[in-house]
């Protein structure tokens, strides 16, 4: 995929840089206003949007980081590339449309104009409104590319697909694993151990739907999907109102739509070089599929997954875990909990990592977790950054 914003005056390049610091300062206040006005004039939006994020403000920071640093980096858009192919999977996961781009692009438009007044000119708008359509195309290419790759692998669809609840089983405290399948009793496509299935949730007596991404977490090539949430009860989301729908109402037998396999968190089974997995909480159930895919894969890869979690109620899929490390001599566990050991750290991980140029590290948990873990794996262990992969979660209630 190639980023070009060559159709762009230098004028309007300009702008769009001299524009960084006036986003820096009201960015949030230009994308919440956006999101307002969208709404109001578009509700069926809603249907796509996560409303909890808008409720608690981080869509519109997200999208305002995102305008940011486009407008830092309107010269070398490729250095946004790794961040438009995972905002493009979320997008098909999603199943935006080309039709919805312009929407967007009107009232952020609006919403730069309303909020900047006197300073958002003609010019900078003409200049927003020509790098948006760039960037917007550069979207819709990508994603039509995804969607038929999508369709076009064995199972594969578009859309959302009707499911049925096959299994539902408490894994530890606060989390359960959902096993779907097809109701047309159709095939299921593979896919890469890491990525996500995106579930459409109606709840009683709401108007809009409610899509939730979910890691698969088991191995790709089964009959079924299998993903593990954990239910959302913490003081900052008291309601978790989709965790706590899925865990308390949603039954074996029961129907719900899913859209097919996304995301860019994954790994390649058929490697055969060292993988290290750091996870914290919910955040090993995509390593937990990386593991199993790989190992079915290839029995003789070498595998250290470190996790971390409160205490022993909270590790979800401990079972599993112990009967990997039971099956495979080269898959080793090294397990902490919070309430009784030391949190992971440099002198901890120092014990676990070999001094090998070919193991690659792939990070899950909260982003507070995976910050710090790249940290010392950069600063500390001097780990390449191209040999790090991370996903920060977020509760998706």
């Amino acid at each position: 995929m190639f980023m070009t914003t060559a159709l762009l005056s230098s004028q309007h390049v300009e702008e769009i840089k001299a524009s960084a610091p006036v986003l820096a300062e009201k960015g949030e206040a230009i994308t919440t206003r956006f999101y307002n006005q969208m709404f109001e004039a578009h509700p069926e939006l809603l249907n796509v949007f996560n409303h909890r994020n808008q409720k608690q403000g981080t869509q519109p920071k997200a999208l305002m980081q995102t305008l940011y640093a486009a407008a830092v980096n309107i010269e070398n858009l490729e250095s946004l590339l790794p961040t438009v192919k995972k905002i493009a999977h979320k997008h098909v996961a999603l199943q935006v449309v080309p039709e919805q781009y312009p929407i967007v692009g009107h009232y952020l438009l609006k919403a730069m104009k309303d909020e900047l007044g006197e300073a958002a000119t003609d010019e900078l708008l003409e200049a927003w409104g020509e790098a948006y359509q760039i960037v917007a195309d550069i979207f819709i290419n990508v994603e039509q590319e995804l969607y038929q790759e999508t369709k076009d692998q064995p199972g594969g669809w578009n859309g959302f697909r009707p499911f049925a609840v096959d299994g539902k089983n408490k894994e530890s405290d606060d989390i359960t694993s959902f096993y779907f399948k097809p109701e047309d009793g159709g095939a299921l496509p593979t896919f890469s151990p890491g990525q996500y299935i995106t579930l459409r949730v109606l709840l009683p007596d709401d108007q809009y739907t409610h899509l939730r991404h979910y890691s698969l977490s088991d191995a790709p090539d089964k009959d079924h999907f299998r993903i593990s949430v954990k239910r959302e009860t913490s003081p900052k989301y008291p309601d978790g109102e989709i965790s706590n729908f899925l865990h308390d109402q949603l039954e074996v037998g029961d129907q719900i739509s899913i859209s097919a396999p996304a995301g860019v968190f994954t790994t390649d089974v058929d490697a055969g070089h060292p993988m290290v997995l750091l996870g914290a909480g919910i955040g090993q159930t995509p390593l937990i599929s990386m593991a199993k895919g790989a190992l079915e894969a290839n029995p003789e890869r070498d595998i250290d997954f470190v996790y971390t979690a409160k205490n022993e109620e909270n590790h979800a899929l401990l079972e599993e875990m112990n009967v990997l490390n039971e099956r495979y001599e080269n898959f080793r566990p090294y397990v902490r909990y919070t309430e009784t050991d030391a949190h992971i750290d440099k002198e901890f991980l120092q014990t676990v990592i070999d001094e090998n140029d070919t193991q690659e590290f792939f990070l899950c948990g909260p982003g507070s977790f995976t910050a710090d873990m790249k940290e010392i794996l950069e600063n500390d262990l001097y780990i390449s950054e191209e040999a790090i992969q991370r996903e920060m979660f977020k509760p998706f209630v």
